[in-house]
């Protein structure tokens, strides 16, 4: 599982942006599909489906080796443990990647019952979520009110049985989510698809001013180039492809 590169101006932005131009030989007077997507400020997650059952859940770790947390997985009420949908719909297997978080009502009714129980209060949701989630005893976990949304795709393969027309393989961003709706598992319904600078621009404008208007806390804005093959061909750092920052 990578991680993102970060950028911390507009200019700075625009740099990557014009990279991204660049590398990929794109038309710059054509619109180059992305996504924005509202950076979770929470514990990254990967998920992983066989035949449509959840068998584990795992940390990012280093980015190779997590920690295997399933038992505390399961106790998350937003994380199904079956993928819904017709059987045929189903993969094989599937590594579904995301962020768990606490939303803020819930991050401040645990401060309230820990105060009340003379605990110390958690300083952010982040630090509730990743404590909660780490807890070695699952009924702990089972109290907390986690949440989860899923943003990325690992790992896909659909059952042999099927015809190779049946499936066609993922090819943007928003076909996966459009997937992981279909199966049950929570997207966040602030995502955005843009096509040029300026509409990213625009989010970024937009959640500087409304951050505390959403469900959760948040830690930026993750720009991402739609089509999954040309973020492959734009290639990566040390930290994580070059076509998301």
């Amino acid at each position: 599982m990578l991680s993102l590169d970060d950028v911390f101006s507009i200019g700075e932005l625009r740099d990557w942006y014009d990279g991204v131009i660049r590398d990929l030989e794109w038309n710059a007077d054509e619109p180059l599909p992305m996504t924005c997507e509202v950076k979770i400020d929470g514990l990254a997650l990967n998920l992983l489906y066989r035949d449509g059952v959840l068998e584990q859940g795992l940390t990012r770790g280093d980015g190779v080796t997590g920690e295997d947390i399933t038992p505390n997985v399961r106790t998350i009420a937003t994380i199904p443990k079956t993928l819904s949908g017709p059987p045929d719909g189903v993969p094989e297997f599937v590594e579904i990647r995301g962020e768990v978080f606490m939303r803020w009502d819930d991050f401040r009714a645990l401060n309230d019952s820990n105060e009340d129980a003379g605990r110390a209060p958690f300083a952010n949701p982040r630090n509730a979520a990743a404590g909660s989630l780490r807890q070695k005893d699952p009924r702990i976990t089972a109290t907390r009110r986690l949440s989860f949304y899923a943003h990325g795709i690992g790992r896909l393969t659909w059952r042999r049985s099927l015809s190779e027309s049946a499936h066609d393989p993922i090819k943007d961003q928003s076909q996966a989510y459009d997937l992981y709706t279909t199966w049950g598992i929570p997207v966040s319904p602030h995502n955005r698809r843009v096509t040029s600078f300026d509409q990213i621009v625009a989010m970024i404008d937009y959640y500087g001013e409304h951050r505390g208007d959403i469900e959760h806390a948040l830690d930026g804005i993750v720009v991402k180039v739609g089509d999954l093959a040309l973020q492959r061909r734009v290639g990566s750092t040390s930290r994580g492809r070059r076509g998301a920052v």
